[in-house]
């Protein structure tokens, strides 16, 4: 079998819900991180056999297959294929895997693989309800909950406190402070020119980060799933509703030596599980765990970790499960930080990994995604 590498990786910045991409259309925001990538790398889009995005909401003017419409809208001609997939908040990053099977098993050499999400002009959950359940389903699944009450009942299985979660919280805005000041960003993100109200601005920066966040303004935030004393999650230590899309150049091995690229990393392997549909969270525990004992791998030979921090006790539990340090988790912030443009996250991890290995020269990183439903998923990648 093939080795699949990742040649480049960028994203979008993630654009604060209502701010600067208010007035930009999705299938605009989808097609720049494909016209990022050929102008880093310069190919002819014809050499791409397909276009994998992720899209959680993919309905209106995100639907319509906005895999397809991408590469066209970025002006790639008409034979590049695309398609759109869902697995919820995992999407972008089953992108990545997809296109890495594809890329190894010798289908095909090249596929761009990434996702977007544009949260202030299609609203989150706009595409179905908990009233679209089948009641059969509740005849194998004791109840639904939301996701936001599915953290909280993870902070109370590890007994987590609202102000281990806060802290969590303010060192993930510190931690992207720091690495946006020293430039870290500045080879991932593609600058994003939009109309906003009459007038044209590039933004280059993502704009939901807080930096000046401490535990003490944190715990002036009410409660956004429970009520006050009966829980720990709120808008500060939960990731940040944002609009964004990235995307990863893939291929294999010997055609990207054909081309002239020169490859970040190799996709080792990858992993999808399914877990507790109630607590719903949890998947990434699994997929870890399940991946790096395909590989024969433990924790301690992991040097880069990338979990969601759709909530902060997803990552803490993550982190209490499987022994990975903080020290080396979101060592650049996470979703509480930069924001979570759903359909968008997991293929911007997976590149945020791929040049974080490069900068660092260490050799192995893993990024994992819970899943709406109850899902996990895990990347494992090698610095090349």
């Amino acid at each position: 079998m093939r080795d699949a590498v990742i040649v480049d990786a960028v994203r979008t910045p993630f654009g604060e819900r209502g701010g600067s991409f208010r007035d930009l259309h999705p299938q605009d925001l989808a097609a720049r991180p494909l016209t990022g990538l050929q102008e880093r790398n310069g190919f002819d889009p014809a050499v791409v056999d397909d276009v994998i995005y992720g899209c959680v909401t993919p309905v209106d003017e995100q639907g319509m297959n906005i895999g397809r419409l991408a590469p066209l809208v970025a002006g790639w001609g008409d034979s590049v294929p695309g398609v759109q997939l869902n697995r919820f908040c995992g999407s972008g990053q089953q992108s990545v895997n997809f296109a890495a099977g594809m890329v190894m098993s010798g289908q095909q050499d090249v596929v761009v693989a990434g996702g977007v999400e544009h949260m202030s002009r299609v609203r989150m959950g706009s595409d179905g309800s908990d009233e679209d359940l089948t009641d059969t389903y509740f005849e194998h699944v004791e109840e639904k909950v939301t996701q936001g009450e599915a953290a909280e009942r993870i902070a109370e299985t590890w007994d987590f406190t609202r102000e281990e979660m806060d802290e969590l919280a303010v060192d993930s805005h510190r931690r992207w402070k720091e690495a946006q000041d020293d430039g870290r960003y500045d080879d991932q993100i593609v600058p994003v020119e939009a109309e906003l109200d009459g007038e044209t601005v590039v933004v280059d920066e993502d704009e939901h980060p807080r930096p000046g966040s401490t535990v003490e303004n944190l715990a002036d935030i009410p409660l956004a799933f429970r009520e006050e004393e009966n829980g720990v999650h709120h808008a500060g230590n939960s990731s940040g509703i944002v609009d964004g899309a990235s995307a990863v150049l893939i291929a294999s091995e010997e055609i990207a030596a054909a081309h002239g690229w020169e490859p970040m990393a190799r996709i080792v392997e990858t992993q999808a599980v399914g877990s507790d549909p109630v607590l719903m969270l949890t998947g990434p525990i699994p997929a870890t765990e399940q991946l790096l004992d395909t590989v024969g791998m433990d924790v301690d030979d992991v040097d880069l970790f990338e979990v969601n921090e759709a909530f902060a006790s997803v990552a803490a539990a993550w982190m209490e499960e499987t022994g990975a340090p903080w020290e080396k988790t979101n060592v650049n912030g996470g979703a509480i930080a930069h924001g979570h443009p759903l359909g968008g996250t997991g293929s911007a991890l997976v590149g945020k990994l791929a040049h974080e290995l490069q900068r660092t020269g260490t050799d192995y990183a893993l990024s994992t995604m819970c899943i709406g439903f109850g899902q996990g998923i895990a990347t494992l990648l090698e610095r090349v």
